[in-house]
């Protein structure tokens, strides 16, 4: 046998799975065995290099386990459509009950150009003032909106930053169709990509702007929420669970995409526990990056036993401190800011946290 060729095993048990992972010379191949014919192809995927032989077979296409490209599983050209797309795929042959293959004779890996998101451009602030966004997470009927006292005090914070001479933008959830986070970090931490791969694969999804905002464009941003059985509402976490893809970025590429913003939050609720809602959402925040100014939050809530949901709108709506104390909270969160615009950007950002311990993985890249 000449020593290009490598052993990968015994023929009649590797044929007893269609697809699987194998190592040759310290290559990845996804191997696979359709009525007893062998293919062999390089295992990373060349999207973001996804494990192909942790996949599924389609026919006569390997499916990433990742994303779902497919390549042929003898070949490693894309699937129809997508032909410029392929991996390497190696010479596969049987001999005294062996299968072999001969890395060193690979067909070459060929990626199509394919556009860039525009999410992906380079995280830079361009000139011009504090720029403020806030963003509701309130959900309601749309053909029969309702008030919302957190909106009604997102509007007034909007309105007091608009008077200190800043652009301002809404983000409205409930009006947003977007899917939520289908686990892609669990699949492995490479897996979970900036943007969000379901940003990536399905243009439909309207999360879009909301990433847009608090990644490239806002230097404040103010989270409104309602208390919804003692914790923020579902489209708050809908929404957080998709931010996980920037927080992510820290754990796989070491880059930290939120840069001296700041973050502050209004909280309304029938019920209590406003303080353990604020803590969630700085914590959360805190992982993505956002510095806070001093008593970040304003809240309200008449406790657990205020169930006349007409006298707690009447409460927020007609409360001149409540809305005077949103206006404030937009003005700490635009004065620092300032401070931290004006200060000389961190060249370098350390990891901390849980984020400490370097991403450690045995996949080799595409």
């Amino acid at each position: 046998m000449s020593d290009d060729w490598v052993d990968l095993g015994d023929a009649g048990a590797l044929a007893q799975n269609s697809l699987q992972r194998a190592l040759a010379q310290d290559v990845p191949v996804a191997l696979s065995c359709v009525n007893g014919a062998f293919g062999a192809v390089h295992g990373a995927c060349n999207h973001v290099g996804g494990p192909l032989g942790n996949g599924a077979l389609e026919g006569d296409y390997i499916v990433c386990p990742w994303h779902q490209w497919k390549f042929h599983r003898q070949t490693g050209v894309g699937e129809p459509g997508f032909e410029a797309d392929r991996v390497p795929a190696f010479p596969v042959k049987i001999e005294n009950g062996r299968v072999l293959v001969n890395v060193k004779a690979a067909t070459k890996r060929s990626k199509a150009p394919h556009k860039a998101h525009p999410l992906a451009r380079a995280v830079s602030r361009a000139e011009g003032p504090v720029r403020v966004a806030g963003l509701s997470t309130t959900a309601m009927q749309k053909q029969a909106p309702r008030y919302s006292g957190s909106d009604h005090l997102l509007e007034s914070a909007l309105a007091t930053a608009r008077a200190q001479g800043c652009e301002t933008q809404l983000i409205k959830l409930n009006q947003l169709q977007f899917r939520a986070c289908e686990g892609f970090y669990s699949k492995a931490a490479r897996a979970c990509t900036w943007p969000c791969s379901i940003t990536q694969m399905d243009d439909k999804d309207q999360l879009t702007p909301v990433y847009e905002a608090l990644v490239h464009w806002a230097d404040v941003v103010l989270i409104a929420t309602p208390i919804r059985w003692g914790q923020a509402s579902s489209l708050y976490f809908k929404m957080a669970e998709r931010l996980n893809c920037v927080q992510n970025q820290v754990t796989t590429h070491n880059r930290v995409l939120i840069r001296n913003k700041v973050a502050g939050f209004i909280i309304v609720g029938g019920q209590d526990n406003v303080q353990g809602v604020a803590g969630q959402m700085l914590g959360f925040f805190a992982e993505l990056g956002f510095h806070f100014p001093q008593f970040p939050y304003i809240a309200h809530s008449r406790g657990w036993s205020a169930e006349d949901m007409e006298n707690n709108v009447a409460a927020v709506r007609d409360s001149k401190e409540l809305h005077e104390g949103a206006g404030q909270l937009a003005v700490r969160a635009i004065e620092l800011a300032k401070c931290l615009l004006a200060s000389d950007p961190a060249t370098v950002i350390e990891r901390g946290g849980r984020k400490a311990h370097r991403l450690i993985d045995n996949l080799r890249p595409a």
